[in-house]
Formats: C-alpha cells, structure tokens, sequence
C-alpha cells in the first residue's frame, strides 16, 4: 500500500496565463511563488496554497472552457476555509461571481461555487464539526 503524507498539487491548463493569475493571484490571493521554463518559454506557474500545497497553472489550453461536470477527468477543486460566510463576502468583494449559492451540502458541510476563466470549477467549503467527514474522522480514532 503507498504512503500518502498529502495532496501535493493540482495541476490546471489555462488559456490565458494573465487572466488566469489576475483571478488566482489578484482576486482569490494565492501566492505566486515560482515558476519553470521550458524551451526558454514559461512552461507552468506555482501558485503557494500552503507550504507544500500548490496550484500549478499550465500555459496553452486548448478550447474555450474546461469541460462539464459530466464528463470523466478533473471535476472541481475545493478549498477550505474557516468561515463560509465571510469567504462569501471577500469573494464578491473581488468581483466573483458564485456560480452556485452558498448551501448546506448533503455531507453536512456549506459550501458554494465559483469558476476560473477556463471554467474549472472551484468548490468553497466550510468543513463543519458534525459533518460525515468529521464523524467518519472520529470513528477512525
């Protein structure tokens, strides 16, 4: 069985680098901590989540929009956060939009949804203490 100490990274093709870091970077606040040339060309940017959490940005997408919730491969991104509602308010203090509203999800926690400018879907969500995750969590203790 492998080890697993974390999620490293997630890894998204972008279309346009710019917008891209304007959203990651300007908007939602995550650092831009390096990046890597390939062919003495930017290949991928780093975005910091933690210290060995990353987002990593891939130039040269290819289409107009990630591809639906449907379709089999990458299906959203979650991010925790220690308050919905005020992640709510700081996201619309920055111009992004919620493409789905804060609710209570069926695992118990809140949670609500924005997209990137590919269209890759981003989950926020508020990991509550009677959650199925946190009894599961418990139960395992």
């Amino acid at each position: 069985m492998l080890t697993v100490s974390g999620l490293a990274h997630v890894a998204i093709r972008v279309t346009d680098i710019d917008r891209a870091l304007d959203f990651y970077v300007s908007k939602l606040g995550f650092e831009r901590l390096m990046h890597l040339d390939r062919d003495d060309k930017l290949w991928l940017v780093y975005l910091r989540v933690t210290d060995n959490q990353f987002i990593e940005l891939f130039l040269d997408g290819v289409g107009d929009r990630a591809p639906g919730p449907e379709v089999t491969g990458y299906n959203h991104l979650c991010l925790s956060v220690p308050d919905i509602d005020k992640s709510v308010a700081e996201l619309q203090d920055a111009g992004i939009e919620l493409s789905r509203p804060k609710v209570l999800g069926l695992d118990g926690n809140w949670q609500c949804w924005i997209e990137d400018p590919d269209g890759h879907r981003i989950e926020i969500m508020q990991m509550m203490s009677d959650s199925m995750q946190s009894r599961a969590i418990a139960a395992r203790n």
